[in-house]
C-alpha cells in the first residue's frame, strides 16, 4: 500500500486509528531516522489526526515523553488514576511504528511500500552516539539547558504558539502585556515558511552539544525562515534529509530530537523541505 508522507514519516489513516511509520529500513525491519524516536512519531500522528477532529485526552505508554508530546500538540495526558478510560491511546510496535487509536478500536496494520534503505554501519554508529548522549553524566561544553529551563518555554516553542499584538504576531511570546497592559492573545502559527538564508557547519565547527553526532552526519545545517504568519526564526534542519538549499525554498517545521544532556532528550522544531 502506498502511504501518505507526513512530516517526513509514512502515515496510514483510518476512521478509528492512524499508523505512523519511519520510512527507513535496515535488513527488512523499520528503523528510526537520525533524529526520530517513538515520541516524534507519536507527535506527528496526533498532529495528523488533529486536522480532522479534536482529542480530549490520551494515554501514553512508558518510553514516550508524554510531557513533550502534550506541549507539542496541546492534548491533555489522561490521568492514570481516573476511573474512566482514555478516549485515545498511543500504541507502540517492536519496529519504528506508532499507532494513535481510539480506545478499544480494532487496529490492523498494513504493509507500506515505501522503504528507504539505511547503511548498517551508519545506523549502528548513530545509535551508539545517542546512547552516549543519553548517559546521565553527559553535559555539553556549549549550550546548557536544564530540564526546568526546557520545560518553562517548551509549550510555546514546541507548538509554535505565538502572540498577537498590535504590531502583528511575535514568536516566541514576549509577554510585554504583563508590564505595559497592552492587549495580547495567543496565536497558533502555521508550520510553514520560506528560506531567507542558511548555514552549514562542518563537524569540527558544530556546537559541542552535537559533537558526538555531527561527524557522522557530515556537519549540521540551519535555516533562517520567514514563517508564513510573519515571524522569523533560525531552525536546525532534519538530520535524515539533505535538501538543496535555495532562497524562498518552502519548508515545514516538524517535531524532532535536538540533543540530549543528563539523560534527558531536548526536543524541538526542525525544518524540512516540503515534498512536491
Amino acid at each position: 500500500m502506498t502511504a501518505e508522507v507526513w512530516m517526513g514519516y509514512l502515515v496510514d489513516a483510518h476512521d478509528d486509528f492512524v499508523m505512523v511509520q519511519s520510512p527507513f529500513v535496515l535488513d527488512g525491519s523499520r528503523v528510526f531516522g537520525a533524529d526520530s524516536d517513538v515520541t516524534t512519531l507519536a507527535v506527528a500522528g496526533l498532529l495528523h489526526r488533529l486536522q480532522h477532529e479534536s482529542i480530549a485526552s490520551i494515554s501514553v505508554p512508558d518510553g514516550i515523553d508524554g510531557q513533550s508530546l502534550s506541549m507539542a500538540t496541546g492534548i491533555v495526558l489522561h490521568d492514570e488514576e481516573a476511573e474512566d478510560e482514555a478516549p485515545w491511546d498511543v500504541l507502540m510496535s517492536d519496529e519504528a511504528t506508532v499507532v494513535i487509536a481510539k480506545h478499544g478500536a480494532d487496529v490492523e496494520l498494513t504493509t507500506l511500500d515505501v522503504e528507504v534503505e539505511v547503511d548498517s554501519a551508519f545506523n549502528t554508529a548513530l545509535e551508539a552516539a545517542w546512547e552516549a548522549e543519553l548517559t546521565a553524566t553527559h553535559v555539553s561544553q556549549g549550550a546548557y539547558v536544564s530540564r526546568a529551563q526546557y520545560e518553562e518555554a517548551a509549550k510555546s516553542r514546541l507548538s509554535l504558539l505565538g502572540q498577537s499584538v498590535q504590531e502583528g504576531v511575535v514568536w516566541p511570546p514576549r509577554f510585554t502585556h504583563v508590564v505595559d497592559g497592552s492587549p495580547s492573545t495567543g496565536h497558533l502559527l502555521q508550520r510553514t515558511g520560506t528560506v531567507q538564508s542558511w548555514t552549514t557547519l562542518s563537524a569540527a565547527g558544530a556546537p559541542s552539544e552535537f559533537s558526538l553526532r555531527a561527524p557522522l552526519l557530515g556537519g549540521i545545517s540551519t535555516v533562517y525562515l520567514q514563517l508564513d504568519d510573519g515571524p522569523r526564526g533560525v531552525f536546525l534542519t532534519v538530520d535524515d534529509e539533505s535538501p538543496h538549499f535555495e532562497m524562498d525554498l518552502s519548508m515545514e517545521l516538524v517535531f524532532r530530537r535536538l540533543y540530549a544532556q543528563e539523560g534527558f532528550i531536548r526536543y524541538g522544531l526542525k525544518a524540512r523541505a516540503i515534498d512536491d
